[in-house]
């Protein structure tokens, strides 16, 4: 559904914007049913002393997290936040104006450079920290939930802005052999002084300080730059050498020109950005479905994730076997290809009761119904040997198998496609076969 934008689900059913894939998969009836009826958790066996406020999805929240943390992750990482666009009425709705969507339930994650989410948490208030993990803030204890599957000691790299970031939580993971780059703000660095603004914005455009100190065996950098205005950083592993320029527009030459970057805020901005290339992927195909239960939209939103993280996981194989960028197979065609397999892969198909009409007004319906030819069914229905029917056709098409010129009145009744079956030529085998 998500994939046609239609304002409401029933319009799937309309006649005047009927969409068939939906449509003749199941009746609007069957689906108003299966919304209603859609739980994911008893609530006879909740107990009295239960104050989870996820209760009702907590078996699938538990259950996507398991999965994600066994996705091999790469080496630099990024925590951040990710709304869940909501409006209604919810104690764990938030607001947070940053964001494009501003209203909603909010989701901590722990994800690739790549958009790819490793783990996540649902924000729902105050959480009580895990006994086996140290104290270090309620915002950088987030971080130390998440980083939870990140394999000690092998110099793994967090990154995430000033809201997390803070010199304890940076020495706790430091001690666990992970290293962490983000932005901070100036009332977290105790006895750090770096020049104020004002001395920086004279210096000039590019000009930046770094302070550095051993503490606890860790070497940690504070770099404080100006560009149009300051950003301090802080890292335990780069500091602002070696430097680059990057190119910025100048508005009194009118023109582009070279600004010095410190090597921690190039690295900063080239990881930082997973969880938000994981959105913008999230807000193309979103699923909109208005629903009276308010745990639905956590539910759909947490079925695009995994939609878009397997689609994630499939580019992420192609470009390991080396399959160029153009060959890849987009994000609609990937919904779409999952859609078509779970609505028809290992289904046969309904007859329809009473005979078949042979009025003049039943045979001009019958023509209004055939639209354009359908198109190859995807290789999960293809292949899995339920309901291939062959029947004959009143008129010829060209055979769908590569490399057949035949014009056969044969086809398969469930892919509805023509296939040659003759004594010299099987193709109806070999297309459901190969």
């Amino acid at each position: 559904m998500s994939l046609f934008g239609l304002p409401g689900t029933r319009m799937f059913w309309n006649k005047a914007c009927r969409v068939s894939q939906v449509a003749d998969t199941m009746t609007l009836n069957r689906w108003e049913a299966i919304k209603k009826h859609l739980h994911f958790n008893n609530n006879e066996e909740r107990q009295e002393d239960n104050n989870d406020p996820l209760h009702k999805i907590r078996p699938l929240v538990t259950h996507l997290t398991s999965k994600l943390t066994s996705i091999p992750m790469t080496e630099k990482l990024a925590v951040d936040e990710q709304m869940v666009p909501f409006k209604g009425r919810n104690r764990l709705k938030q607001y947070l104006p940053s964001k494009p969507k501003k209203w909603g339930y909010k989701i901590l994650v722990l994800a690739g450079s790549d958009g790819v989410p490793y783990n996540l948490e649902i924000y729902t208030g105050r959480v009580v920290q895990p006994p086996e993990l140290a104290d270090v803030g309620a915002s950088g204890n987030v971080v130390l939930r998440l980083a939870q599957p990140i394999p000690k000691q092998k110099n793994y790299k967090v990154f995430f802005d000033n809201w997390f970031m803070s010199v304890p939580l940076v020495l706790t993971l430091a001690q666990q052999g992970i290293h962490c780059t983000g932005t901070v703000r100036g009332n977290r660095l105790p006895g750090v002084n770096l020049m104020c603004d004002a001395e920086l914005k004279r210096a000039g455009r590019g000009s930046f300080e770094q302070k550095m100190a051993m503490v606890r065996e860790t070497t940690l950098y504070a770099v404080k730059w100006y560009d149009n205005r300051s950003v301090t950083l802080l890292s335990d592993y780069t500091g602002a050498h070696p430097v680059t320029e990057v190119d910025r527009w100048d508005r009194k030459q009118k023109m582009i020109t070279k600004v010095p970057c410190p090597a921690v805020v190039k690295e900063y901005n080239k990881n930082m950005g997973g969880v938000d290339l994981l959105d913008s992927l999230l807000a193309l195909y979103r699923i909109k479905i208005r629903s009276k239960k308010w745990y639905h939209r956590l539910v759909f939103h947490l079925l695009d994730m995994i939609i878009v993280t397997t689609w994630l996981l499939y580019r992420r194989d192609c470009e390991g076997t080396g399959m160029r960028k153009n060959e890849h197979m987009k994000l609609y065609t990937f919904k779409s290809y999952i859609a078509e397999a779970l609505c028809k892969s290992g289904k046969s198909l309904k007859r329809k009761k009473g005979r078949p009409c042979s009025t003049i007004a039943g045979e001009y319906e019958e023509k209004r119904r055939k639209g354009p030819a359908a198109p190859i069914p995807v290789p999960d229905v293809r292949l899995d040997a339920t309901a291939h029917w062959m029947i004959m056709a009143e008129k010829k098409g060209r055979c769908k198998v590569p490399g057949c010129t035949g014009t056969p009145k044969a086809k398969c009744r469930k892919c509805d496609v023509h296939l040659c079956f003759t004594s010299t030529s099987n193709c109806f085998l070999r297309f459901h076969t190969e």
